[in-house]
């Protein structure tokens, strides 16, 4: 097993990554201070539920623990309004108080949707991450969460640190290759972000990733996350350096807005959103190198590098105008200026993005 430390004072927490956690969640729980007296809910989606929530709510139940649990459809259409009033109404009939967590056991959206329910129940109790994703290796550290609106991702949410993230990478073998493949665009994103040595490895051990070979992906999620870790530990908030960590996400929000958050997974939306970043870092001044390891590396993972034709790029800039970091006509957008180095640059022009946008659905046609 391997474990980091998210740092922030009082409230800093652990990250435990390794095999076979789930069968030891309640000593984990007990570590951090979550006690047997009062209520936990459990949150999870009608794809992990059955793999997974039975043993954990035996192993809770047989250290102590009352739980109930709540299954959400799959899905980014379960981060919503609706569903987190059932979960406020699920947490109230099920008698939680302010002594009571919430775990989520699940992939990103769980963990957003849950931790959101959790900072707002009774103005905020305790949460645990257990994700069994790749992609929520990045989702569950930090501290964000939100549910979508239809016209923006992420626009009504908090900041809400969880108490501890157990990662069972034994949860990881039964994923669909899409899911596969989109979670390791964080894990690329982490890399491009702050350390080019972990881009080489990225690219040297691609298929061992996309394989699921043991070392090899917890090494990578284990890098993955203590870059997380690092960022979120400098500036919880998202003052300054936190905003790295948006790299492809400006674009890639509004693909997944337009696409009605079904047609393309987060990590698809990401990749293409880093190649937008990357074509706009050249131009910015940034080596061709940049383009060309960025797009290689993603085409290596099996991921999206265009955006599809259909795409109304109204559409996409219109959505891009409801995005959390464009004001006044310009936006602040993260660009790669080396690899695994980025900027933030708050004064790029929407008619420039325009043109990115409109060069990445030519580069779809010649597919």
């Amino acid at each position: 097993m391997r474990e980091l430390t998210v740092e922030l004072g009082e409230r800093s927490y652990p990250i435990y990554i390794g095999e076979g956690l789930l069968k030891e969640a309640s000593s984990f729980l007990k570590k951090r201070g979550i006690g047997t007296k009062s209520p936990l809910m459990i949150v999870t989606d009608d794809r992990v539920a059955p793999l997974y929530l039975a043993p954990l709510e035996r192993q809770l139940a047989d250290a102590g623990y009352a739980t109930t649990s709540v299954v959400v459809p799959g899905g980014e259409s379960s981060k919503s309004l609706a569903m987190f009033e059932k979960l406020l109404t699920a947490a109230l009939e099920a008698g939680l108080d302010r002594k009571s967590a919430i775990v989520a056991l699940g992939g990103g959206v769980v963990g957003d949707l849950a931790g959101f329910a959790a900072a707002a129940y009774m103005r905020g109790i305790k949460f645990v991450q257990m994700p069994t994703t790749i992609l929520a290796h990045d989702s569950s550290v930090g501290g964000k969460v939100a549910v979508n609106h239809p016209l923006a991702k992420n626009v009504i949410g908090a900041f809400h640190q969880p108490e501890l993230v157990l990662y069972d990478l034994d949860t990881l073998k039964t994923l669909p290759p899409r899911e596969v493949r989109a979670g390791l665009a964080e894990v690329i994103k982490e890399g491009l972000i702050w350390d080019a040595e972990f881009v080489s490895w990225c690219e040297e051990h691609i298929r061992e990733l996309l394989s699921l070979d043991r070392d090899a992906l917890g090494y990578a999620l284990y890098k993955g996350c203590g870059i997380k870790a690092e960022v979120v530990s400098r500036d919880e908030r998202e003052n300054d350096l936190r905003a790295i960590l948006n790299l492809g996400h400006t674009i890639g929000h509004a693909l997944e807005a337009v696409a009605g958050y079904g047609e393309l997974l987060h990590g698809e939306a990401i990749a293409i959103g880093m190649v937008g970043a990357a074509r706009l870092g050249v131009r910015l001044g940034a080596p061709q190198e940049v383009y060309e390891v960025t797009k290689r590396l993603l085409v290596a993972a099996g991921l999206p590098t265009a955006i599809p034709s259909h795409y109304e790029t109204d559409a996409i800039m219109k959505a891009m105008m409801h995005d959390k970091k464009f004001t006044e006509g310009t936006m602040l957008f993260v660009v790669p200026t080396a690899v695994g180095k980025v900027e933030l640059n708050p004064n790029v022009s929407a008619a420039m993005v325009r043109e990115i946008v409109d060069e990445l659905k030519r580069e779809a046609d010649r597919l």
